[in-house]
């Protein structure tokens, strides 16, 4: 039997698991790909919907097959928040969490420390490498409570429970693990377009009245993105269910790239059900995390596209929010990454990072090139590593470390899940680091993707 520290993994036997954490705890896990994506709102295991493929919820023990997860899904993230609501961590014991096996015996605990004020703590995760699956301990405090946990990763909550709209995710990567995506297999040609409706009318009227009152300015229609969401639209109509990824292999964000919008920031909303503008709009403002996004003063641009279902009649709505990218937005967004990192590493006591024009190239050439081949990796699929990217750039630093992530959309996100993340702060508070160069670019499978490059 393991004992087990933050940080720490436990290769797991063949066969199923169980998961239990006694008290006064709520148990639940998101099951996830690489990229921190879940695949849709019954990727979200919790009390209000207990059981998914390869994994249940019973109480306060979690089961998990490796062997029977969704196709695609790599990971398991076990989260426990308090059973009564409205109360922190530091309110209650400890949580302890006891690893068994099939049969069960006892192969591993792991009581992380004592939580703050957070309101869910990440305890640990379950992920393949390579053939094998093995548990990595965790004990990572998240402040936002579980339907934010939730939004996080990709599930749009109401009341406690998932709904059929699924943002974008922005689940963090695994420090350090980073794999590429593995595209699907291209389906057979979809049947014949379904019926299209006509081009929505009075969406920006309704939009623009909405940002005015939350003191935003208004945002103006853009062709391109008309022409993404419409695409999206009608992919999703012929498949008969939302997802940020088309059957057809192509994400959201890389048809608004494909439509000649390059993008600084993006924001989706994947609604099916409302039969008419007004209806879909009211459904964005009705939730916090899809009114936000209505509203969120950075979007400049806006675009609706829709699509009928010829079977079943249902409505599929795109409706996409962007802004530009320009020279001046990429610097702007790499300085907020800088500024925010030095602030943890003040907060640790050590001196700030210098930004450097070298590990800056080199960083934004890897961001670039993740979205261009279509891979997430530290590896470059040319097999070139940090090192060689920064000696490419003429940097000659003698010691390079690199952060990746992909699919947070600001920069005070991704900097919080890098601290959130084991590895990744690590390399952000080394005090060897001196210099570091900060890289982005949109338009990917995930969105958004990162690169961070230290220096010494």
């Amino acid at each position: 039997m393991n004992e087990l520290v933050p940080g720490g993994n436990l290769a797991l036997p063949g066969g199923a698991v169980t998961v239990r954490v006694p008290g006064p705890f709520d148990v639940s896990a998101l099951i996830t790909d690489d990229g921190g994506t879940v695949g849709g709102d019954g990727d979200f295991v919790f009390y209000n919907q207990p059981s998914a493929p390869g994994a249940r919820l019973s109480g306060d023990t979690l089961t998990v097959d490796p062997r029977a997860l969704r196709p695609g899904a790599t990971r398991v993230t076990v989260a426990v928040s308090a059973a009564e609501p409205g109360t922190v961590l530091s309110d209650l014991p400890s949580p302890a969490l006891r690893v068994s096996d099939s049969g069960g015996r006892l192969l591993a605990r792991f009581s992380p420390p004592r939580p703050g004020q957070e309101a869910v703590l990440l305890l640990a995760e379950i992920y393949r490498r390579g053939e094998s699956w093995k548990l990595r301990a965790l004990g990572q405090g998240y402040a936002d409570g579980l339907a934010g946990l939730a939004r996080d990763f990709g599930v749009d909550v109401e009341d406690g429970g998932p709904v059929a709209a699924s943002p974008a995710p922005t689940g963090p990567p695994a420090p350090g693990n980073a794999h590429g995506p593995v595209a699907p297999p291209r389906p057979a040609a979809p049947p014949p377009p379904a019926a299209v409706p006509p081009a929505p009318s009075g969406f920006l009227d309704l939009v623009n009245s909405a940002r005015a009152a939350a003191g935003s300015p208004p945002v103006t229609h853009d062709a391109r993105l008309a022409d993404a969401a419409r695409e999206h639209a009608d992919v999703m109509s012929r498949a008969g269910r939302l997802g940020v990824e088309g059957v057809d292999g192509v994400s959201v964000h890389q048809r608004v790239v494909a439509a000649g919008y390059a993008y600084l920031a993006v924001g989706e909303h994947l609604v099916s059900g409302p039969r008419a503008v007004a209806g879909l709009v009211d459904h964005c403002l009705r939730h916090d995390a899809a009114r936000r996004t209505v509203c969120d003063p950075a979007f400049t641009h806006a675009a609706l596209g829709s699509a009928c279902d010829g079977g079943s009649g249902d409505v599929y709505w795109t409706a996409l929010w962007a802004s530009p990218l320009t020279p001046d937005g990429l610097d702007r967004t790499a300085a907020e990454v800088i500024g925010l990192t030095n602030r943890e590493r003040t907060r640790a006591g050590l001196p700030p990072l210098s930004r450097d024009p070298l590990l800056t190239a080199a960083a934004q050439a890897h961001s670039a090139d993740m979205v261009a081949r279509d891979f997430y990796s530290h590896t470059a699929p040319d097999g070139s590593r940090p090192w060689d990217r920064a000696a490419a750039a003429g940097s000659a630093r003698r010691t390079i470390g690199e952060n990746i992530a992909c699919g947070q959309r600001s920069a005070a996100e991704v900097v919080r899940g890098w601290m959130n993340s084991p590895g990744h702060r690590a390399n952000i508070l080394k005090p060897d680091f001196t210099h570091v160069g900060v890289g982005f670019a949109g338009g990917g499978r995930a969105g958004t993707y990162w690169t961070q490059l230290f220096g010494a």
